[in-house]
């Protein structure tokens, strides 16, 4: 069984899966994406940070969510990871984030990655997330890919 739960990002458990994150973003795409997400990203109106963790409490994996500049339609999914070798976990926090999007009242989610990173391309396409023009500061960019998916009323 997964528990998903909603923390502080700068909480010690968070820590360690964004450091995780960072790392491995690192060994994928020579950038740890530290430079795109801060704590108070995920302590504003509409936006927050998940944990997810295993029955024994063992963490799995997080994911954030927070608002899209200059957009109240538009949520922006960040800092998502689950540890290599769990299973269902990633799906599990993004049917999660969506949940918690369409509550807030958003319409899409976007996000941000690097072209190089395919597994995270595929598994974001698997459930529904189509590439759109990059935006923000990923204009120009040519190792980023942005992805989006309208939210239903699942």
């Amino acid at each position: 069984m997964i528990a998903i739960s909603a923390c502080d990002p700068d909480s010690f458990d968070a820590r360690v899966l964004i450091e995780e994150l960072s790392a491995a973003l690192t060994a994928i795409t020579g950038d740890s994406g530290k430079a795109s997400f801060a704590a108070g990203d995920a302590r504003t109106a509409r936006a927050l940070f998940l944990v997810a963790r295993g029955e024994a409490g063992q963490l799995l994996g997080c994911a954030a969510l927070r608002a899209l500049e200059g957009n109240a339609d538009l949520g922006e999914i960040k800092r998502m990871f689950a540890r290599p070798g769990t299973k269902r976990i990633g799906a599990a926090l993004l049917a999660h984030l969506e949940q918690a999007a369409r509550k807030f009242g958003y319409r899409a989610l976007w996000l941000e990655t690097r072209k190089v990173n395919t597994r995270a391309v595929a598994f974001y396409e698997r459930h529904g997330y189509r590439t759109i023009p990059n935006y923000g500061k990923y204009v120009g960019r040519e190792e980023a890919v942005c992805l989006g998916k309208l939210l239903g009323e699942e």
